[in-house]
């Protein structure tokens, strides 16, 4: 049997994206995302929940996320799960979960969270090959 790893998220952009450039000029986007769950409790007692989730985009994904997600922006992303480890100056190990993103789709009304098209736009780039970007090439 084969393995699946996929991670679906609806929540808000909790932070401007921010855009980088490889050293072979491939484009990556990093956008912390929130998501909430309310739920009620058996003394009748509502609660709320935050879970805080770290997205990366690349490639052409990468660029058309920065241009148009921004802090409040509601959003839906699915990709795969990947853990990063790595070692500070001090020895320490550190852990980093993210969601490799492969698909985005803007959620937020045109004129609220910085798109500047209605409705839902969906943006799917399965392999999220390097290539340069340009006007026509957006999906709105």
């Amino acid at each position: 049997m084969n393995s699946l790893n996929r991670a679906e998220i609806i929540g808000n952009v909790t932070r401007d994206p921010e855009l980088k450039t490889t050293g072979t000029s491939q484009s990556v986007t990093t956008v912390g995302v929130a998501t909430n769950r309310t739920w009620t409790d058996s003394s009748n007692q509502k609660h709320e929940e935050a879970e805080f989730h770290n997205v990366v985009c690349w490639g052409k994904l990468a660029d058309i996320a920065c241009q148009f997600l921004k802090k409040g922006t509601k959003v839906y992303f699915a990709g795969r799960l990947r853990t990063r480890t790595w070692e500070d100056e001090a020895g320490a190990k550190h852990y980093r979960t993210e969601i490799v993103s492969q698909d985005m789709i803007i959620l937020t009304p045109k004129g609220q969270g910085g798109i500047s098209s209605g409705g839902q736009e969906e943006v799917d780039h399965g392999n999220n090959i390097p290539e340069e970007v340009s006007a026509e090439d957006l999906p709105f």
